[in-house]
């Protein structure tokens, strides 16, 4: 029975006010007139769909979920609608659900830019970059005054080794946004600055024009370290990564104790050796972990040449899954409360569950690497969860580790990273990484690889021998040549893997001399050694 006249037309105004709301990033709003459309025609799939897009921004994911699918099934070929739906699911880290949706969205034709800009979201949070750069430049085709749709077509051309075409994408972005700030900083690490071609005049410039502007202040002053370091002057280099730091550190709440008890929490989870787990059986997984740029993506590059290992980038699926089995599934992934409620989980179905949500990307070629470097810290989940998969921990030289910490600006709104905006703040985060691995050393012991990254430099070939042996994985050529690897590299290191090995970035510290005086006293003082 078709709906009266005067009721469509209420429903209609709604749907029209709710959209409006939403535009103007008022989700309560939205979802309240959308639900009172719901109310009057509960199969409206446009009411449907802003309801749940509403509820998504308002954090309600499981709800928001319902009302997308529903929206979805109610106007399957509307490519809008089965964006979101992907959108939503990848959220809820359904990453292979999300990137089913996202290639029949793809299929249909959109009604604007926004659709093939969430989709191309959707397709990096699935590590699949050569479908969101194509995505990307879909949006950029269809609104070419939009500076979002550039910016993320430079940062999925960058991570796919279209370093030019990058460059070129973040000048349009800041041609017609010039303040949008992210776009200097990564538009700096793109390449080596040289005195005959750099943007130091221009960052100097804006960033005495928005001197109260604490974003502006935190990018450009990385974008200028960046470009001092490359220039040769330290001392500038190390002011503005200072400054740029100090910008945003303000805006947290982080307090180094946190970690701290975050690692207790961990050795109270795991006190000794446990007997064997059952665990899964699968032997796919090869985690690589360690301090965040400690040579963790190096590594990955080398295994990942490998014809039969599939590169799956930095998952967040194993913290994901602790989360989901602990009892404190309304605590922060990193959390004691999450460790805490997570000593007595079915391990076996924590493997599975990992596994199974690493599909279907993973499920191509018989191995798969996960180099989120954080999952040091669940070593022992993942020891006995996966007694089959494999361990790999990077390290690296103390000083060179925190030095590399403190010039990348990581993503801001990142669990992982608190620790980055202060320079003794990660000399701190360091000691608590040394203190779990020791821990790891003696309760697990042989289970985890650990490789330096000098030496993997030092001597490439008898380094890639070793992992690929620990690996289980024949020997293959194409490993000594990981720099013509085409795939993607999400992460700040997709510049550097994409030449050769070299010696560049062994001993970087020392340039900075008496600078870094006071992290290397905190970490001798801890017992750590810098200078071997």
């Amino acid at each position: 029975m078709n709906p009266a006249p005067h009721t469509l037309a209420q429903v209609e105004t709604l749907v029209s006010q709710a959209a409006a709301a939403l535009g103007d990033h008022e989700p309560a709003k939205a979802g309240m007139l959308a639900e009172q459309a719901l109310r009057l025609l509960p199969d409206h799939p446009a009411a449907q769909h802003l309801t749940g897009r509403a509820l998504l921004e308002l954090n309600q994911l499981g709800r928001a979920l319902d009302h997308l699918r529903k929206a979805a099934s109610l106007d399957s070929k509307n490519a809008e609608y089965l964006a979101h739906l992907a959108h939503a699911l990848a959220r809820a880290r359904r990453l292979g659900e999300a990137l089913q949706v996202a290639c029949i969205a793809s299929a249909r034709p959109p009604a604007a830019a926004e659709t093939p800009l969430t989709l191309g979201m959707v397709y990096m949070d699935c590590n699949v970059h050569e479908r969101a750069s194509a995505a990307f430049r879909h949006a950029v085709a269809m609104a070419p005054q939009h500076a979002l749709c550039h910016f993320n077509l430079a940062v999925t051309l960058a991570f796919t080794g279209r370093i030019d075409q990058a460059e070129e994408s973040f000048d349009s972005c800041l041609a017609l946004q010039p303040d949008f700030w992210p776009a200097y900083g990564l538009r700096s690490r793109l390449r080596r600055q040289t005195s005959a071609r750099n943007h130091v005049a221009q960052l100097q410039a804006l960033l005495h024009e928005h001197a109260a502007n604490d974003e502006a202040q935190m990018h450009l002053h990385m974008a200028l370290g960046k470009e001092a370091e490359d220039l040769g002057d330290f001392g500038d280099a190390f002011t503005h990564f200072t400054r740029g730091k100090a910008a945003r550190r303000q805006h947290r709440r982080y307090d180094s104790a946190q970690d701290s008890a975050l690692v207790d929490a961990v050795i109270r989870a795991f006190p000794e050796s446990r007997p064997q787990a059952q665990g899964y059986g699968s032997d796919e997984p090869i985690f690589i972990v360690g301090m965040p740029r400690s040579g963790t993506t190096l590594v990955e590059r080398i295994i990942s040449s490998h014809p039969q290992v599939h590169s799956a980038g930095e998952l967040l699926n194993f913290p994901w899954a602790v989360k989901q089995l602990s009892e404190a599934r309304q605590a922060p992934p990193l959390s004691p409360a999450v460790i805490e409620g997570a000593r007595h989980i079915d391990l076996e179905l924590l493997g599975l569950r990992y596994v199974d949500g690493t599909r279907p990307q993973t499920a191509n070629k018989p191995r798969f690497v996960d180099k989120l470097p954080h999952n040091f810290l669940h070593a022992g989940f993942i020891a006995h969860a996966l007694p089959e998969a494999k361990i790999i921990c990077l390290r690296r030289n103390p000083m060179d580790t925190c030095l590399s910490n403190f010039r990348e600006l990581f993503q801001e709104n990142s669990a992982f990273h608190g620790y980055s905006f202060d320079l003794l703040d990660i000399g701190r985060f360091y000691i608590q990484f040394e203190r779990m691995m020791a821990h790891w050393r003696r309760i697990l012991p042989g289970r985890i690889l650990e490789i330096d990254y000098e030496t993997v430099v030092a001597e490439q070939e008898a380094s890639t021998r070793r992992l690929l042996d620990f690996c289980g994985l024949p020997w293959h050529e194409a490993c000594l040549h990981f720099e013509r690897n085409p795939s993607a590299v999400a992460t700040a290191s997709t510049i550097q893997v994409r030449e050769p090995i070299h010696r560049g970035a062994i001993r970087r510290w020392e340039k900075y001399g008496d600078l870094l005086a006071p992290l290397e006293r905190l970490l001798n003082d801890a017992g750590i050694a810098t200078r071997d």
